[in-house]
């Protein structure tokens, strides 16, 4: 009882330490609201109204009917320009597609005869210049083809395909980048927070003080732990109903318990990588620098932005040690899914053993720094 007593006490010390520390305050609150609903709605992985522009040099009704195929929300509607025009706006980053219809187009449509249309693409805005080109073409043959039947119909497909968008079904980005980014965003704070909360002692020269009481480096440890962890799980929570639930509408198809279990499960993993990263700097700048080369590839490895069985087989063995594999396992199954205990529990388990070691190595490093 004495143990955890002092483990309590020590732990409410910490957040009364945050509780007067105004940057670190605004950190949390940007992070988990502003960031969130940020990443959440900009940047879409789907053309999203890119600009375009259209010199018609052909006047005809097929010629309208190709400027007339283009609209929102993939494009902006298509505005008619000369063919002085075109290079100038390309330059000046107006348009991100430029269509050159030729003159005589139609009547060689018409004839069979071959014509080509000139599609000019700003490759400088990759994102919408990779997509976008084969939308482009995708919507050019359709019309021509359509033009040439006279009506618009589809070629009967041998296979009948019936296509079902499970848990999407508008495909929506922000209902994925909502969960993603705010997964990302409690590794980031945990992390940030418990080594933040150590240097900050370290710094002050009040670690020497409490070597002095009568409580273990493990007492310290643990009270930092579970002081961040739980500022960081009532904070998520909180951006979880109120802006992915709330602002950005996203539904939630599993269990809230599980998914409140399995964060903290992730807490206890990257609460100790933030204490075992604290002992390895001497100053906060260090320890931000240290932060930057271990979290941003843990993230972007860890499945969340690209599936891992796309990756080669050495990352996919080397990432199964980091724990932001097994939470984003975890939280994709939950909330996307509607995954019971029954379907997560190897993940819980490979968290639990990956935040144990996590612990144990914290745990080691920080009774040596105080030695």
């Amino acid at each position: 009882m004495l143990f955890l007593r002092n483990v309590f006490h020590l732990g409410v010390k910490e957040l009364r330490g945050l509780w007067r520390d105004p940057i670190l305050l605004f950190l949390i609150f940007y992070c988990l609201t502003v960031t969130v609903y940020t990443q959440a709605t900009v940047a879409p992985e789907l053309l999203n109204r890119a600009t375009i522009s259209v010199v018609d040099e052909d006047r005809s009704p097929l010629s309208q009917r190709l400027v007339d195929a283009f609209y929102p929300p993939r494009f902006t509607l298509a505005k008619t320009i000369t063919i002085a025009e075109m290079d100038r706006r390309m330059d000046e980053g107006l348009d991100t597609f430029a269509l050159d219809i030729p003159p005589h187009f139609q009547r060689d449509v018409l004839n069979g005869r071959p014509s080509r249309i000139q599609l000019n693409i700003d490759a400088t805005r990759v994102s919408q210049a990779f997509a976008g080109g084969g939308y482009v073409q995708e919507i050019l043959s359709g019309e021509i083809s359509e033009f040439l039947q006279h009506y618009r119909s589809e070629a009967p497909a041998p296979v009948d395909l019936a296509l079902r968008t499970v848990y999407n079904p508008n495909m929506d980005r922000p209902w994925f980048g909502a969960v993603t980014s705010l997964m990302a965003q409690i590794s980031m704070l945990s992390i940030v927070l418990t080594g933040a909360a150590l240097i900050r002692e370290r710094e002050h020269g009040t670690i020497e003080h409490l070597l002095v009481m009568p409580v273990t480096p493990a007492q310290i440890m643990l009270s930092k732990i579970w002081a961040m962890g739980v500022v960081v799980l009532a904070v998520s929570f909180v951006s979880m109903h109120v802006v992915v639930q709330g602002i950005l509408s996203v539904p939630f198809n599993g269990s809230v318990g599980l998914f409140v279990l399995a964060t903290i499960l992730f807490l206890y993993a990257t609460t100790s990588m933030g204490i075992a990263l604290a002992t390895l700097a001497e100053s906060m700048p260090q320890f931000a620098l240290l932060v930057i080369l271990v979290l941003l590839p843990m993230q972007v490895l860890a499945g969340a932005l690209t599936p891992r069985e796309s990756m080669p087989q050495a990352v996919q063995t080397f990432m199964w040690g980091a724990p932001d594999t097994h939470y984003v396992v975890l939280a994709q199954a939950i909330v996307f899914r509607g995954a019971g205990l029954d379907i997560v529990w190897p993940e819980f388990l490979d968290l639990f053993a990956i935040g144990t070691v996590l612990f144990a190595i914290a745990l080691w490093r920080f009774r040596k720094v105080l030695k």
